[in-house]
């Protein structure tokens, strides 16, 4: 390796002077140059003790003679170009370092917030696996600026990460959102084919966009109670609206034969849409009305319909933990839902 953390260079590209913050691997480096911090392949980089030789004058000057300040021509103010916005993204960097057997291999991920906006943003990071939170991070990224957030392990890739934000403005408008949301979750799959992909075509990195522009506010449409009671609506005091609900059960079948008698008709995605459909229906009551659990019946069958309850279920936070149970009353395919309030 040419360079180590810490090394003043020179980018040769455009002659400004940096430092090494980080090693990725044997062929690139992560320069900061003037705050921002970007990554560079070490062929591009050089050592500035020539550039500072070949500068510094052998002999000095003879003195210039004095300048007085009406002699001094007004300077010209030179706007330089504007960047266009392009959003805000989550930038990872994989790190690959060398194996006993020579060949290279991905050791961890480094992760960054990469905010290509004119505007900055107060931030708060989660990263969850398999839907239970691992780490947090508040802070906040200036207008055109890069955030290292953290390393994720590679071998953690395998425990379905999912990267949530939280967004507020810096600097507070009345025209725009309090806060916006903005998340990611990929499959492992989908992670090793990304990193194979820039591997082949030799990018360092991959993004992906987390938002184009920071929403505008929403203004909520006032709603006329008495126009709505005149309407025939009927109108409960808040107080006492659990009472007014549908009765909640503690064990839901989803079998279609028990949802509907037209299943016969339905394609797969129908029959596995209206069986989420019923179980989001008893798991917001189940949630109403405060109950402990909530027992699925969804079957063995191919699994379809259990990894999507079970995908839903990892980012409900008031779910405290979930268990499938092969219990032969429940046809060997269950799966028991213990809340938190």
């Amino acid at each position: 390796m040419k360079f180590e953390i810490g090394d003043k260079v020179v980018v040769r590209i455009t002659n400004e002077e940096g430092e090494v913050v980080d090693i990725i691997n044997d062929k690139m480096v992560m320069v900061d140059v003037r705050g921002v911090k970007f990554p560079a392949y070490v062929d591009q980089l050089d050592f500035p003790y020539f550039k500072r030789f070949t500068e510094k004058k052998l002999f000095p000057e003879k003195p210039k003679p004095k300048t007085y300040i009406d002699q001094v021509p007004k300077e010209k103010i030179r706007e330089l170009p504007r960047r266009e916005p392009n959003g805000v993204w989550i930038t990872f960097i994989p790190r690959f370092e060398t194996d006993e057997f020579g060949d290279d291999v991905v050791t961890l991920l480094k992760v960054h917030l990469h905010n290509q906006n004119d505007q900055g943003y107060q931030f708060t990071y989660h990263l969850n696996y398999f839907g239970n939170p691992e780490f947090e991070l508040k802070n906040q990224v200036l207008a055109f600026q890069d955030f290292y957030i953290h390393d994720i392990a590679f071998e953690d890739l395998n425990d379905s990460p999912s990267y949530w934000f939280e967004f507020s403005l810096l600097s507070p408008d009345k025209k725009k959102a309090d806060y916006f949301e903005a998340s990611l979750k990929l499959k492992p799959k989908q992670l090793f084919a990304k990193i194979q992909e820039i591997r082949e075509k030799g990018e360092p990195t991959f993004s992906y966009q987390l938002f184009k522009q920071y929403p505008d506010k929403v203004e909520e449409e006032k709603v006329e109670l008495g126009k709505l009671a005149a309407a025939g609506f009927k109108m409960y005091e808040a107080s006492k609206a659990k009472q007014h609900l549908p009765p909640a059960r503690t064990v839901i079948d989803l079998h279609i034969e028990k949802l509907t008698d037209n299943w016969k008709n339905m394609s797969n995605g129908e029959i596995l849409q209206l069986q989420v459909d019923e179980f989001e229906k008893y798991y917001e009551l189940a949630l109403a009305h405060y109950q402990p659990m909530l027992t699925v019946i969804h079957g063995v069958g191919s699994g379809r319909l259990r990894d999507e309850i079970h995908d839903i279920l990892r980012h409900r936070k008031q779910v405290k933990y979930f268990v499938n149970q092969y219990h032969p009353s429940y046809g060997y395919g269950a799966t028991e839902i213990y809340f938190q309030y």
